[in-house]
């Protein structure tokens, strides 16, 4: 057993894209797109590892979707921490920091919250 990917639903499948790559340095390694149209998803990679994010984009969805407390997580170490905080602060997408762990979240354009944290943190 290893770890292949996550999931995140997102209503606007290019906003999304945008997002990651700009932000994050994701590019589509995969995609899957149904016969008929109602659904696509689409597998960024960060060109280090084989984990995925997947993102579903479905045909008919246009409410938001409903993400709780937002208690989950996504998370990404980084060797250039003071330049990737600085970008994100920039971006205005840092929702939460926490100076004392020395990491902090950035938001996605559906709400999901993505954990950034000093490669030699954990």
């Amino acid at each position: 057993m290893r770890f292949s990917h996550f999931n995140f639903n997102v209503l606007d499948l290019e906003r999304s894209l945008k997002f990651y790559d700009e932000s994050l340095g994701l590019k589509p390694v995969k995609e899957k797109v149904a016969e008929d149209g109602t659904y696509k998803l689409i597998y960024l990679g960060d060109g280090k590892t084989d984990f995925t994010l997947e993102l579903t984009w479905l045909k008919d969805r246009t409410e938001p979707y409903n993400l709780g407390e937002c208690e989950f997580h996504l998370a990404f170490t980084t060797d250039k921490y003071d330049e990737v905080y600085q970008k994100h602060k920039d971006m205005g997408i840092v929702i939460f920091e926490n100076e004392k762990m020395g990491i902090y979240f950035i938001v996605d354009p559906d709400g999901y919250w993505i954990e950034i944290l000093p490669a030699n943190r954990f």
